[in-house]
């Protein structure tokens, strides 16, 4: 029998929307899907809906979501893992992008991994992996 339940999306808040898109863009090859303004329990909010593929359901989208009236948490409390099949070209991409690296990359051989953690713009932690 099937899982009638199923991760479906990870969204992060931000206080810039299209900043932190197209660093997600730039470095992980997603693509804006689509933009929402709503509110959530009389709040107004705002998101980007990031996917890979063509549409909704090939894979885990990523939501960048912002609450207009107020900022940002300074930091998160989430790590965001992202596996590559170049590391060293990955951590490129997230310098060039605006982001920084907080531990270079280095082979773990007894984990079977090659990783690497860095900082998106807004300072959420990111633990970027290629498999040894």
């Amino acid at each position: 029998m099937a899982h009638e339940t199923f991760f479906g999306f990870t969204k992060i808040i931000v206080d810039d929307l299209d900043r932190i898109a197209g660093f997600y863009k730039a470095t992980m090859g997603f693509r804006e899907y689509q933009r929402v303004k709503d509110d959530v329990a009389g709040e107004p909010m705002e998101e980007i809906i990031l996917i890979h593929g063509e549409q909704m359901g090939q894979s885990v989208p990523l939501i960048v979501w912002k609450f207009p009236q107020r900022k940002a948490p300074a930091e998160s409390d989430s790590i965001l893992g992202f596996q590559t099949a170049n590391l060293d070209a990955l951590v490129g991409k997230v310098v060039a992008a605006g982001g920084s690296v907080v531990q270079a990359p280095r082979d773990n051989p007894e984990h079977g991994v090659r990783v690497a953690f860095a900082k998106d713009p807004d300072g959420r932690l990111l633990e970027l992996v290629q498999m040894l």
